[in-house]
């Protein structure tokens, strides 16, 4: 079967340009930062939100122009709003997805908090709100390696943008089959993606979400640096290398292998690649998605998939105890989902050159310890914190200082953790608050048996729902 005959054409909106204005960024040195506005959002909250126009004609290679981009996992948590704003700056783009993460919900028994529509309501809604073309292929990067490559020979793609692996460290650790799942499916789509790339003979430019946790959390002594680390070698030589790898999970080591791959296939075969390390991403929709109720972005509050800061939100809203692992003093980077595409955007404005090395960005806003995370939304919904036992093999208590100094230069203000934002995630839980299950809140994953050994008194039965307004 030819990639022509399972293309399913539909269109995607096209959002207004707003004009861009130099001011400082908060480090203090210029950046293009968009104004910031009160927006009335079809949830019924005016939050504080950025423009949706975009650095599109900001890049600093030379003028941007618009581009070819095939998005991998183009339907999940960050692939769809990503997808969906590189479509409304004026891209072309082509989704790819196999919906495994919608059979994954099905396997755990927990849907997502919003009510996603399926792939071809998504695009047929986004054709009706503004009338650009977005294309959806079902497809498995990591088992349908021909299929792969005629697509890429199909479309001739500027940049490929790779989200398509599973993404939940927990997950990752459930069971032997979910490690040997994510292993199978992370590293093996990300060889294949390579070789797709080199057999098509289409210098495409492969944008992949990495992960904060490939540096691990504290080793460096330091700031943690953008992908290299400079070294003395025995002998007093000096050298540049990857930063070591220090993977807290399955699936966190999946990311570097990932990094393994990009290095020698570029030394190989010159691909070009920019590799971002992101932190945890937070919020759940973007100034697209809430354009039309069926372009809803996914919200998933469970323990397996549920990201510490919109589990906290979702808790404090439908008024259950904040549940904070162990000490709390685990120290994380943290993005907004509105950055996430931000990001991608900057990377495939500014794409490495043929015969440079691998480009790796550190793509978060701040860094934050969770317990004071959890602290800041305990005191906007009055819900209290829970110590539990923490599911996970790490350390009680890091610290956290990571450059993200190339995203700056590019001219990133990013979002920070703000209780205006905030407010907008709540007003969605409150809205879907009948969809929730409480018995998924609580950890379902444990890193080994002594882990599941010490949060065997947790009981997922216990958790009520005991805020009223919430439903």
């Amino acid at each position: 079967m030819k990639i022509a005959e399972f293309l399913l054409y539909f269109v995607a909106s096209a959002g207004t340009a707003a004009a861009f204005t130099a001011a400082p960024s908060r480090s203090g040195t210029a950046a293009l930062a968009p104004p910031s506005f009160r927006h009335a959002n079809s949830f019924g909250v005016s939050t504080r939100r950025r423009s949706s126009s975009s650095l599109f004609m900001q890049a600093v290679n030379g003028a941007a122009e618009k581009k070819t981009v095939i998005v991998l996992g183009g339907d999940g948590f960050c692939g769809w709003p990503t997808s969906l704003y590189l479509s409304d700056i004026g891209h072309d783009v082509v989704i790819v997805d196999n919906l495994s993460r919608r059979n994954i919900d099905n396997e755990l028994g927990c849907s997502s908090l919003t009510p996603i529509q399926p792939p071809e309501v998504r695009v047929k809604a986004w054709k009706e709100v503004s009338g650009k073309e977005i294309k959806f292929v079902n497809l498995d990067v990591a088992k349908d390696y021909d299929l792969l490559v005629q697509l890429i020979k199909d479309v001739k793609p500027d940049s490929i943008v790779h989200f398509a692996e599973q993404r939940a460290a927990p997950y990752s650790m459930k069971t032997s089959k979910a490690k040997r799942y994510t292993v199978d499916n992370n590293v093996s789509g990300n060889n294949n993606l390579c070789c797709a790339v080199i057999d098509s003979e289409i210098d495409a430019h492969i944008v992949h979400l990495g992960t904060m946790g490939v540096y691990g959390y504290g080793s460096s002594g330091g700031e943690i640096p953008e992908g290299y680390i400079d070294v003395i070698l025995p002998g007093g030589r000096e050298s540049t290398i990857l930063h070591p790898a220090y993977p807290g999970s399955v699936y966190h080591a999946t990311k570097c292998l990932d990094a393994l791959l990009y290095q020698f296939y570029n030394k190989n075969d010159e691909i070009r690649v920019t590799d971002l390390h992101q932190g945890i991403v937070w919020g759940t929709n973007t100034d697209q998605t809430i354009k039309d109720e069926r372009l809803v972005n996914r919200f998933d509050y469970d323990g397996d998939y549920g990201t510490v800061l919109n589990r906290f939100l979702m808790q404090g809203t439908m008024g259950v105890p904040l549940t904070v692992y162990g000490t709390g003093g685990q120290t994380r980077g943290f993005i907004h989902i509105s950055d996430t595409a931000r990001c991608i955007e900057l990377a495939i404005n500014n794409p490495p050159a043929k015969g440079d090395k691998v480009q790796i960005l550190n793509q978060i806003a701040e860094t934050r310890r969770v317990r004071d995370v959890a602290k800041l939304v305990a005191d906007q919904t009055g819900v209290e914190m829970k110590m539990i036992p923490n599911p996970r093999q790490e350390a009680a208590e890091n610290e956290l200082d990571v450059s993200n100094k190339k995203f700056r230069d590019l001219g990133l203000d990013p979002i920070t953790l703000d209780e205006g934002l905030f407010d907008e995630v709540q007003e969605v839980v409150k809205k879907y608050a009948s969809r929730c299950d409480p018995t998924k809140i609580l950890p379902a994953s444990f890193w080994n048996k002594k882990r599941a050994e010490e949060c065997a008194s947790l009981d997922p039965e216990s958790v009520k729902v005991t805020n009223p307004n919430a439903k």
